[in-house]
């Protein structure tokens, strides 16, 4: 299926992978067999959800469409969570959440760094709005942390899990709050960026209609892929002797994000470091501001709490990444060496999460 965008053309054969794991669930192939293809399935669907939505962004306009692709950013792994929390997998959706804001400060923007530079040596971006989103995702991460050091001390004293549900749901809203101030500040603010450049392209290539349609679609092959994915979590970690710690971690921010992934890659192999800087920040903003909270509220209709206890080894890491993302943002220049370093703690941080639990 060629959808016209550089993104999703390399991700085409992938789709093939969405029958295979239907098949193999009712067929009842090896769980792990089943995971990997609908864990691979949804990486072509979380591409051509993108398209779209950079699609109706340019029917709408600038403003609007910034908000669209904000919230929808993270759509693919925010599906895969809820359909995780329906089903209890509390500890795997908060590694999710710390793997995905990793994934984001360390992978994605070492990727990006490392590319551009063994393609331009030093490249140059805008250090005010790069400092200014890398010190929001300090506060973010701060915001994740804060409940965790507090919920159980809270739960001891008040007797129960009450106390900590409503510490984490009153959390969760003030990191909403923090979002939505975000956002009205990202929007009202002058820049000297064209809104056009965010999706590649200045023109639509395809009817409003048709893009609404793709959306929906691709949302509904996302959820069922999730559910089968989900579905054969943990058969998967008795299997391969892997944890729910590590799938969390690793495997599912890599799923949900990848197409996200390639954009900041692309953005910086043509010298556009602002740019593939803003995807990857922003992205761990809108996961620890918007994702995490939003899975924190409906977690309390779902049956199964999900209280924002993150234990001391993510938030050490989530720390150490927030704070070298804030350093490499400090001097408005990056280089492969940088993307290298980056590269490196997050293969350190991942093969030592492996041997977690």
């Amino acid at each position: 299926m060629k959808i016209g965008s550089y993104q999703t053309k390399r991700l085409d054969l992938l789709l093939v992978l969405f029958p295979l794991a239907v098949a193999g669930k009712f067929l009842h192939w090896p769980a792990a067999v089943v995971f990997s293809l609908s864990a691979l399935g949804v990486v072509p669907l979380a591409g051509i959800m993108g398209v779209a939505t950079e699609e109706l962004a340019l029917y709408v306009g600038p403003r609007a469409g910034g908000l669209l692709n904000a919230t929808l950013g993270n759509a693919a792994e925010l599906i895969i969570t809820l359909f995780a929390l329906r089903a209890g997998l509390t500890e795997l959706v908060l590694a999710s959440i710390t793997g995905s804001i990793l994934g984001n400060l360390l992978l994605v923007l070492g990727m990006s760094l490392l590319a551009g530079g063994l393609r331009w040596r030093t490249q140059t971006f805008d250090r005010a709005v790069a400092g200014t989103n890398s010190v929001m995702c300090l506060l973010a991460i701060a915001g994740l942390a804060v409940p965790s050091l507090f919920i159980a001390e809270v739960a001891k004293q008040h007797g129960g899990g009450q106390a900590a549900s409503a510490l984490s749901v009153g959390a969760a809203l003030l990191l909403l709050l923090i979002y939505v101030l975000n956002l009205v500040y990202d929007f009202t603010r002058e820049t000297g960026t064209d809104p056009s450049e965010m999706a590649g392209h200045g023109d639509p290539t395809m009817s409003r209609s048709f893009s609404v349609t793709l959306l929906l679609l691709a949302t509904l092959g996302i959820a069922w892929l999730s559910e089968i994915l989900v579905g054969s979590v943990e058969a998967t970690t008795a299997s391969l002797g892997w944890s729910e710690y590590f799938i969390g971690i690793i495997i599912i921010p890599l799923v949900g994000n990848v197409a996200e992934h390639a954009v900041a890659v692309q953005m910086a192999l043509k010298n556009k470091m602002e740019l593939s800087m803003a995807i990857s920040l922003g992205s761990s903003l809108q996961v620890a501001l918007f994702v995490a909270p939003v899975l924190v509220l409906v977690s309390v209709f779902l049956g199964h709490p999900l209280h924002l206890t993150f234990d001391n080894y993510e938030v050490e890491a989530l720390l150490a990444a927030g704070i070298i993302a804030a350093f490499i943002a400090q001097d408005g220049e990056s280089n492969w060496l940088e993307g290298s370093i980056l590269l490196v703690l997050y293969a350190l941080i991942a093969v030592a999460f492996f041997f977690v639990r």
